[in-house]
Order: C-alpha cells, then structure tokens, then sequence
C-alpha cells in the first residue's frame, strides 16, 4: 500500500499545534515523551508525544502499523483498494482522537479497535447497498486473494466457521492478539474467548483434514504393488 498518510498529516490542521519544543517543555518528565525514530521506543510512548504534538512519532506508528492493519482488511475484504482506503481511515481516525488519547490499555489494541469499529460502519453500508441497490456484499473473493491450491484449501476453510469463532482465531492467529486484548476489542469475557478459539480450532483442525483412505483400502492398495524381488548377484570368474 501506498506511504502517502504521514505527508498529510504533516500538513493536516488536525495535527495538535504544539511543537516538538514545546511539547518537551511542557512536560515533567521531558525524556519519556520524546519520539525519535527508534524501534527501542514503546508503542505508547510514540502515542503520547504523537498527542503532544510529534508528527515524527505518528511517521513511526504509521511505519509500525500501516502492513499489519491493511493485512487485518485484506483478510476481510474483497478489493485491495478497499483494504487501503479503510487502512488510511483507521489512521486519519487515531489522527482526530490523539488529543483524547490514554494510555490505558496497550497501543495496538486500542488502534485494532479503531480499525474493527471502521470494518463494521463500511460492512453495514455494504449490506444496505447490497439490500436496497442490488450490489454484491464485500465478501472475500478467496480465488483472488490466494491462487496456491493449498492457500485456497485453508482460506474455504475458514470461510465455513461460524462468524464469531472465525473472527477470535484470525484476530488470534493472523494479528497475533492476546486473549484479554480479544477480550475488550469484540466485548467478551475471557474464557469465552478462549473456548471459542479452542472450538474454531477443533472445527479448522477436521475441515482441514484431508479425505485419506481407509486402512483396509491402503492395505489392499499394497497388496496389488508387486513386491521388489531380489537381484540375483553373479558369482565372480576366478
């Protein structure tokens, strides 16, 4: 997908007014806001100096986070255009809220909820074209998303479970969240989350499981196959 977001946000008047110099001045503890481009520096203190003004902390979050939350769309879309443009929203949506932003929970679930909470408004939109205009529902085209016979096989797959277990065990496997982070994004307990995982599991564990043959058939398959002889070796003239 295209880098286009962090140039517009450095012109965006929704940015927060203050500079990176006023933003260290104003705080008690100047260093922990701070936001150089540095992997060593956490999520949520990206976050913080972002709200505080630093357009440098927002480049390094959308650098962080722009191929893991497209890949959260694509998994759940048809177009790759569509992908992208919800991608660009989810981030123009943490640009809006970074003055009301706390850190009370950990960056990336606090992003994937604004990212879930923009999928659910454009598939309610879907489904209302689809109802009252006749249009087909953004539903995953898996022949266009994978073409390997095997990706095809697992993608069908999970097609078929219901719709909250095929949600937990991507949001699970694919964006690699916690169970509590699960938890709060689709507002349930936690050891629903987790029965729910282990029965989307169990259920993608047998579809997956191919259609191998008897025991009976592979014995008398064996049976049929001639079995090696022998080769005779010549004794060696003398």
């Amino acid at each position: 997908m295209q880098d286009a977001l962090p140039a517009l946000v450095l012109n965006s008047e929704a940015l927060p007014r203050h500079s990176m110099d006023e933003t260290r001045s104003s705080q008690t503890n100047p260093a922990s806001l701070q936001a150089p481009a540095n992997t060593g520096v956490s999520d949520e203190r990206l976050m913080l100096a972002f709200s505080q003004g630093s357009s440098e902390a927002f480049t390094e979050l959308f650098s962080r986070y722009k191929q893991p939350i497209y890949g959260f769309f694509r998994r759940r879309l048809a177009e790759p255009v569509q992908a992208e443009e919800l991608t660009q929203e989810t981030f123009l949506a943490l640009l809006r809220a970074a003055t009301r932003y706390q850190p009370r929970a950990l960056f990336r679930t606090y992003l994937y909820a604004i990212g879930f909470k923009i999928l659910r408004a454009h598939r309610r939109k879907a489904g209302f074209r689809a109802t009252f205009f006749g249009q087909r529902n953004s539903a995953p085209d898996l022949s266009r998303q994978d073409a390997t016979e095997s990706g095809l096989w697992v993608r069908g797959a999970v097609e078929k479970l219901d719709l909250l277990d095929r949600e937990i065990l991507m949001l699970r496997e694919f964006e690699q969240l916690s169970y509590v982070e699960i938890a709060d994004l689709l507002q349930l307990p936690t050891n629903t989350v987790r029965s729910r995982l282990f029965r989307a599991r169990t259920a993608l564990r047998n579809l997956l499981d191919p259609p191998s043959l008897p025991v009976t058939r592979v014995a008398m398959q064996a049976t049929r196959e001639p079995a090696p002889q022998p080769i005779a070796q010549k004794g060696k003239r003398e």
